[in-house]
C-alpha cells in the first residue's frame, strides 16, 4: 500500500509525540522510541516536520521492494543527532531504573547497565539502521562496575554504550521492515514493550513521588556543583530549570499553585526550605556548612543550654530546639535511600 504524505503529516500533527506517523510508515522501533520519550522529548517531533517526506519516500520504496541500499559491509554514515539521542535516552532509561528499580538485587551491576543499554539500543535501531545489542550491553556492564553506586553513573554508561553502538552500526535486513508484517503482531509487541517500560514509571509516579523528587534533586545538585568554576553557565541552567515556574506564574498570576510549584522547585534545585533556614540561624551556621560544622556548632550550643548546666527556665525548651535543628540539618546531608 502506497503511503501518503498528507496522512503522515496528519498523524504527525495529531499524535506525533506518540509515534503514530511512524507506526503508519512501518517504523515500529521509531514509534516505540517516540512513545517512551514523547517524541524525543519534543525536539525530535518538531524536527520531523522536515523529515516526513523522506520517511514517506523510504516507506514507499520498501513497499514496492525497490529500495536500494549500500552493501552490507558499508556502514551508514555517523549521525551526530542519533549519537546525541542515544546518550540522552540511555540516561533517561537509567534514571527511570534508578528511581523505580533500585531495590532489586545486583541493581548497579546488572539492572542499571541493562536499562541504559536498552535505551541506547532503541535509538540505534530507529529507522533503517541497527546495531549489535550484545556488544552494547557488554560495554554497559563493564563500565557500570567502574562507577558502582554513583548517582551520575548513567552518564558514563550511556556515553560508552553510544560509542559502541555507533562503532557497530549497520543497515537492517529488508525482511525486518514493518511493512512485511501483520499489524496485529506489531501492536502486540509494541504493547508488551510499553508495559515493561511503564511499570517502573507508574511505580515512581504513584508510590515513590518523594524519592523521585529527591533523586532529581541530587542529580541537579551534582550537575550544578560540577560547574562551580563556570558561574555564568550554572546561572543559565538554574534559569532554565525555573522557566516552567516563571511561565506558570505569568499565565496564572500566582496563587496557591504558585506556592506548590515553588516548593517543588526548591527540592529540585536543592535549595533550603524555611525550616532548614531557621535551623541554620539557630545554630549560627552559613548555608555552605558541612556536616562537621553542623555537629561542632550543635555540641557547643548543647553544652551551653543543657538543663543540667544551665539553670535558666528556658534552658530545656532551647535545648530541644537546638536538637531539632541539628536533626533537620543532619537529615539533609544523609544519603537518601529509595524504598
Amino acid at each position: 500500500m502506497v503511503k501518503s504524505k498528507r496522512v503522515a503529516y496528519a498523524l504527525w500533527a495529531l499524535g506525533g509525540p506518540l509515534g503514530l506517523h511512524h507506526l503508519y510508515l512501518g517504523r515500529d522501533s521509531h514509534a516505540l522510541l517516540w512513545m517512551f520519550t514523547l517524541g524525543g522529548f519534543g525536539f525530535g517531533w518538531v524536527r520531523e516536520a522536515f523529515r516526513i517526506p523522506t520517511y514517506v519516500h523510504e516507506a514507499n520504496q520498501d513497499t514496492e521492494k525497490k529500495r536500494r541500499r549500500p552493501p552490507s559491509v558499508v556502514p551508514p554514515p555517523v549521525s551526530p543527532v542519533r549519537f546525541a539521542g542515544q546518550v540522552c535516552v540511555g540516561i533517561y532509561f537509567g534514571t527511570i531504573a534508578l528511581i523505580g528499580l533500585n531495590s532489586l538485587q545486583f541493581f548497579y551491576l546488572i539492572v542499571l547497565p541493562l536499562s541504559v543499554g536498552a535505551g541506547v539500543h532503541l535509538v540505534s535501531i530507529a529507522g533503517h539502521q541497527t546495531s549489535n545489542l550484545q556488544k552494547t550491553l557488554t560495554t554497559c556492564l563493564l563500565i557500570s562496575a567502574l562507577f558502582y553506586g554513583s548517582t551520575l553513573s548513567p552518564l558514563p554508561i550511556s556515553l560508552g554504550a553510544s560509542v559502541t553502538a555507533a562503532q557497530y552500526r549497520g543497515f537492517k535486513p529488508p525482511e525486518t521492515s514493518g511493512h512485511t508484517q501483520e499489524l496485529g503482531p506489531r501492536l502486540y509487541r509494541l504493547g508488551l514493550a510499553w508495559l515493561a517500560f511503564s511499570a517502573p514509571v507508574g511505580y515512581c509516579v504513584f508510590h515513590n513521588t518523594t524519592a523521585t523528587l529527591y533523586y532529581l534533586s541530587d542529580c541537579v545538585a551534582a550537575l550544578l556543583d560540577v560547574l562551580w568554576f563556570l558561574p555564568w553557565l550554572r546561572n543559565v541552567l538554574e534559569y532554565i530549570l525555573l522557566m516552567p515556574y516563571r511561565l506558570f506564574c505569568f499565565i496564572t498570576g500566582g496563587g496557591y499553585y504558585e506556592e506548590t510549584w515553588r516548593r517543588v522547585l526548591q527540592i529540585l534545585l536543592h535549595e533550603y526550605t524555611e525550616r532548614e533556614i531557621e535551623a541554620l540561624q539557630l545554630l549560627s551556621l552559613e548555608a555552605e556548612a558541612s556536616p562537621e560544622d553542623i555537629t561542632r556548632s550543635y555540641r557547643e550550643l548543647a553544652k551551653t543550654w543543657h538543663p543540667d548546666h544551665n539553670p535558666s527556665k528556658d534552658a530545656e525548651a532551647m535545648f530541644m530546639k537546638i536538637h531539632e535543628a541539628y536533626e533537620v540539618l543532619l537529615q539533609r546531608h544523609r544519603p537518601r535511600r529509595f524504598k
